[in-house]
């Protein structure tokens, strides 16, 4: 079974409970609700009861002034349920809102602290798709579906033994029909679960598409790729679309065949009735009644179908929800040390590390670097210098050794301890839509103005955001794309500055910049790597020779170490790296 399918149960009892702890904050509403479902379809039955009673005891005997009462009443009964209906909606949509805002914030916890593994691993656009349409879905169960189920069974329990009461008969006759309508429901439920089914199957594709290459619109580009993907949507699209018509094409059949035995029974009755008017064993108020209870039966019974769609669809957008939920791939949080007086030594004891199954990233690495030391990692394109920054920071689990800081194991740290000491400048910078100064504090309200400008102006980038319109309020877009990479890497040194780190990562942090802001960069890095520990991981050599020591990484292991003197004169892997970095420059 693929990791989008479903049972697509309508009444599935567990999953149904599960999501029905989420209103358990909201249980005198939801009770309040139940009861106004209730009353609603104990009032429904009286009109056509009230209607009998009218005809038969003052239109038949033109009683005009019993009529002109009888009619208030049931103007004042009318009003009355109008103004219950209107509560009850909005009452029960309120409990469908409040219940999905919960359960989208727990969703939201969970994903945030996922293991980056699981990223790697899972669309974006389908994580889109289980956070806010799928939880949409939820809402209604509770606004179109089990509350409003509960009231139309509970009407067609009323209307079926009123029926029997006022006349068993008349109530056998009009009833004929229903078991071709019980199996034709039967199959409707079988064809939509699995047409549905598809549908969320689809829209998660499609989400997933669009969520991926609108991102990557400019490599689309670039290639010249807008024809071929343009196809590929138009196929996803098309699949999309014919699984939605599917749903349509059951609902077509489905509810015509309705239509049918409602008024096959509405036949049933006037021929049957009428007859026994003639004969005087039937009143006319009684037939007039009957035609309205058969409006209350097949309604409802039609509505019903919509209802069992929305709970269907409820049920299956909750599955999907809690497959997210019920992943095991957070992080382990269970530290309790803090990191509040970390100095900033770190020490790797014989890490291994793989990011699937035993296909090693890092073999037996070990290394120390002293507080206030700078360390830098060089090597090849996969050797496995960036995942030992996020192993440091625990975005993923080591498999084998130990990584401490100021010699306790990090998994003892709290991940926000952790995570508050240490900062990371990658090479890919990635910004917010949002203001310079909020991609800056990231929203941490404890981080000033005066304080972000003050630290932009010993970086020595004050001077290039206040070029900008609007200075520090300056938008920078999605992902910084009015922003050259050079301006994005200066935001990120900021960014990592003013969060004072006692650790600071910098991954390939200057191999992208342009030729006029590297001195600027330079510069930033100089007063960042100042008086704290820091790794380095370089592509530009020339960037790293004042290193108080350099290790040079090949294939997941550590092959040389020691300062850029010492590895020249080793005349091992670092020379060449170095003489070939001479060459591209």
């Amino acid at each position: 079974m693929s990791s989008e399918s479903v049972s697509g149960k309508a009444f599935d009892v567990p999953l149904l409970k599960r999501v029905m702890k989420y209103a358990i904050p909201y249980k005198r509403a939801f009770i309040l609700g139940f009861i106004l479902t209730v009353v609603l379809a104990l009032m429904a039955i009286m009109r056509p009861i009230l209607i009998l009673y009218t005809f038969d005891n003052y239109i038949n005997v033109s009683d005009l002034d019993g009529l002109r009462n009888m009619t208030i009443l049931m103007i004042g009964l009318l009003l009355i349920e109008s103004l219950l209906q209107f509560y009850n909606t909005y009452l029960t949509n309120w409990i469908g809102q409040s219940v999905i805002r919960d359960l989208r914030l727990t969703v939201y916890k969970h994903i945030i602290r996922f293991k980056l593994t699981y990223f790697d691993n899972t669309a974006i656009g389908t994580l889109v798709t289980r956070s806010i349409s799928d939880i949409e879905t939820i809402a209604e169960v509770f606004s179109q579906g089990l509350l409003v189920i509960m009231g139309d069974l509970l009407q067609l329990s009323i209307v079926i033994i009123a029926m029997f009461v006022i006349n068993w008969q008349l109530a056998l006759v009009s009833l004929a029909s229903i078991p071709l309508l019980i199996f034709t429901t039967v199959m409707f439920k079988q064809a939509l679960k699995a047409a549905f089914r598809d549908v969320r199957t689809q829209v998660s594709r499609l989400n997933a598409f669009v969520q991926e290459h609108i991102t990557g619109m400019s490599i689309v580009q670039i290639f010249n790729r807008e024809k071929v993907e343009l196809e590929r949507f138009n196929k996803i699209n098309e699949v999309h679309k014919q699984a939605h018509l599917r749903t349509v094409w059951i609902f077509s059949i489905f509810f015509p065949i309705i239509e049918i035995l409602a008024a096959i029974s509405l036949g049933l009755l006037v021929w049957w009735g009428m007859s026994g008017v003639y004969d005087g064993n039937i009143s006319k108020g009684e037939i007039i009644a009957f035609i309205f209870f058969i409006n209350m039966l097949f309604r409802p019974i039609r509505q019903l179908a919509d209802r069992f769609n929305t709970l269907q669809m409820g049920m299956v957008g909750a599955e999907r929800v809690f497959k997210i939920l019920d992943t095991d791939s957070v992080i382990e949080d269970s530290g309790s040390k803090d990191a509040t007086n970390v100095k900033g030594s770190i020490r790797f004891d014989q890490v291994w590390f793989a990011y699937k199954d035993e296909n090693w990233v890092l073999k037996n690495v070990s290394f120390e670097v002293k507080e206030g030391e700078t360390i830098a990692i060089v090597g090849a394109t996969g050797a496995g210098k960036t995942s030992i920054i996020n192993l440091l920071g625990r975005f993923y689990s080591i498999n084998k050794g130990r990584i401490l800081i100021d010699g306790i194991e990090t998994q003892e740290y709290s991940l926000e301890a952790l995570r508050s000491s240490t900062a990371v400048v990658l090479q890919d910078v990635f910004l917010f839509s949002d203001s310079i100064y909020n991609n800056i504090t990231l929203n941490n309200e404890s981080i000033t103005l005066e304080t972000v400008q003050e630290a932009a102006k010993i970086v020595g980038v004050h001077n290039f955001i206040m070029s900008l319109p609007g200075g520090y309020d300056y938008n920078v877009q999605e992902r910084g794309a009015v922003l050259s990479v050079g301006q994005r890497q200066l935001i990120a040194f900021l960014r990592a500055y003013v969060s004072n780190p006692k650790i600071l990562v910098l991954d390939e942090a200057t191999s992208s910049v342009d030729i006029e802001t590297e001195q600027l960069i330079q510069h930033a890095i100089q007063q960042l790597t100042a008086n704290r520990t820091s790794i380095v991981i370089a592509h530009r050599l020339a960037t790293i020779q004042a290193s108080d020591m350099i290790i040079v990484m090949d294939h997941g292991e550590i092959v040389e170490s020691g300062t850029h003197n010492e590895l020249l004169a080793l005349n091992g892997q670092y020379r060449k790296l170095y003489d070939l970095s001479l060459v591209e420059s």
